[in-house]
């Protein structure tokens, strides 16, 4: 121990609290009061990250001075975030943290992960004293942890699990270089795989969801096939946790781990974790988003074996407010690759029958959101066919190329377009901003918004234009929706959700092609 602490002083007093912890009873039930205050020193340094202050704060800046993503609207309640090493999932990690505003002072930052080396039916909490990274002090809110330790029993402590655990301690690093503020942070290891638990830490932990907190969840994504199947394995994982429904996000991992793909260990680390959040927000899902920030896995660190990958997701939570729909925008080069990929996906499709490959763009993030969009096909100035989809699963660019393919094939009111109408053929799309949810009806503006009704399973939307193309005034606008659209009778509107978007109109002949 004397030459470890020579050669490496963290490793040796991590090893010595370690057998210090281990020869102590583990408290699994309700908190007593620790005697002595003890830091946790940092156990990955050197491994997952740089272990010299200043190599670290070098390898920070450079991760959060690439081409990150730029900032999602609403406020950010809570992120999923990858713990690897910085080398690996870095970058996705980076544009995890610029999704929170620097500025802001965070009265705590809760940090969840799952425990990669004991198993114990709870969540453990480390309220023994503060965090250390090399870059300096986390304090931990050892009031907070108490009083979590003391009402809700699903908690307890169990510090070795916490002294030789990598996911909370790798968010340290990003929070400490992003955030101009001070911060305290209340560490959380989940041990348990039991739903019935996950279930009961989000009711004691709900609260607690606030504009005053953050959520950091420390996940990764699948664990070890190849590199093209982690790309679908991690998609079909992402995309069920974006639907907010926790009942979406658990069929998605058996399905996923039904399909005996070879060398898949698990479509998340820390599902559980993951899980916890989605009981948190689903009371209040409807006023919430999951959006996929940025994703990527250890194949595209160029260092590693693509034959044996590691899956990183950069997803963020926020509440919608009335600014969302207005920070929402796309570019002249975003308007011309979704209407490049309408037009190579019609010809594509009607002449050979082929759905094309839509590789993921790299270019604005609008072009990655999750948000409605319709496609219109017209033939020399009259309607051909016309479908979209008002919340999709999946992002901008790739539900363009989907209904492409619909509003020319499957609109009920046209026959198909054939190839040799294709010449004769324009394309419009309508990119909807997210929705917003109104509390009263002098919010919608006739002919700049469109409106979205609710009720109950039934939903149904229509266009800004609808209104201006048929002459309406807003209780028309409101009945027709209502009733031909949501199917819920012409008065039913008025004890109904309903929401606001505007739809971003751009045409094929107003593109400048390059």
């Amino acid at each position: 121990l004397l030459i470890k602490f020579v050669i490496n002083p963290y490793e040796a007093m991590r090893t010595l609290l370690l057998i210090l912890l281990i020869t102590l009873p583990m408290n699994t039930g309700q908190a007593q009061k620790t005697t002595q205050a003890t830091r946790r020193p940092p156990a990955v340094a050197g491994s997952f990250y740089a272990s010299d202050p200043t190599v670290l704060l070098k390898d920070l800046e450079s991760m959060f001075s690439m081409d990150l993503p730029s900032r999602t609207g609403g406020t950010l309640l809570a992120l999923i975030a990858p713990h690897a090493g910085y080398s690996y999932s870095g970058k996705v990690a980076a544009s995890c943290y610029t999704q929170a505003d620097a500025k802001k002072s965070y009265k705590n930052i809760f940090i969840i992960g799952n425990s990669h080396r004991f198993a114990f039916e709870g969540a453990a909490i480390y309220r023994s004293g503060n965090f250390e990274t090399p870059i300096g002090e986390v304090p931990v809110n050892l009031e907070l942890a108490g009083k979590l330790l003391e009402q809700h029993k699903v908690f307890m402590e169990h510090d070795a699990a916490h002294l030789s655990e990598h996911s909370i301690e790798v968010q340290l690093p990003f929070l400490q270089y992003y955030l101009e503020k001070d911060f305290q942070i209340m560490p959380i290891l989940l041990g348990t795989h039991s739903t019935a638990i996950c279930r009961k830490l989000a009711a004691a932990l709900q609260p607690y969801l606030n504009d005053d907190n953050l959520f950091v969840i420390s996940a990764d994504f699948s664990h070890y096939p190849d590199y093209s199947t982690a790309n679908i394995v991690d998609m079909n994982t992402a995309n069920a946790i974006l639907s907010k429904d926790p009942g979406n996000f658990l069929a998605a991992l058996r399905q996923n781990e039904e399909k005996n793909i070879p060398n898949l260990a698990t479509s998340a680390c820390a599902w559980p974790s993951i899980l916890t959040l989605m009981y948190m927000t689903r009371d209040d899902a409807e006023n919430l988003t999951y959006e996929l920030i940025l994703y990527q896995n250890s194949g595209d660190a160029g260092i590693g074996d693509k034959s044996r990958v590691v899956g990183y997701c950069a997803i963020a939570v926020s509440r919608q407010d009335m600014q969302k729909e207005n920070s929402f925008i796309l570019s002249e080069e975003d308007k011309r690759v979704l209407m490049e990929i309408a037009r190579t996906t019609l010809e594509s499709y009607i002449e050979r029958g082929k759905i094309p490959r839509v590789d993921n763009p790299d270019c604005s993030p609008s072009l990655q959101a999750h948000t409605g969009v319709f496609v219109s096909i017209y033939k020399n100035g009259q309607l051909r066919g016309c479908i979209g989809r008002f919340m999709p699963e999946k992002p901008l660019y790739e539900v363009v190329r989907d209904m492409t393919i619909s509003a020319s094939t499957k609109d009920y009111r046209f026959k198909p377009v054939n190839a040799g109408e294709l010449d004769e053929i324009d394309i419009e799309i309508s990119v909807l901003t997210p929705p917003v949810r109104i509390s009263d009806l002098s919010e919608i503006q006739l002919g700049q918004h469109g409106i979205y009704i609710k009720k109950g399973s039934n939903s149904g939307t229509f266009l800004p234009q609808v209104a201006t193309q048929a002459g309406w005034n807003l209780e028309e606008f409101l009945g027709h929706c209502a009733k031909d659209k949501a199917q819920i009778g012409w008065d039913g509107w008025k004890d109904a959700e309903i929401y606001t978007y505007k739809a971003l109109v751009f045409k094929e002949g107003e593109i400048i092609k390059k």
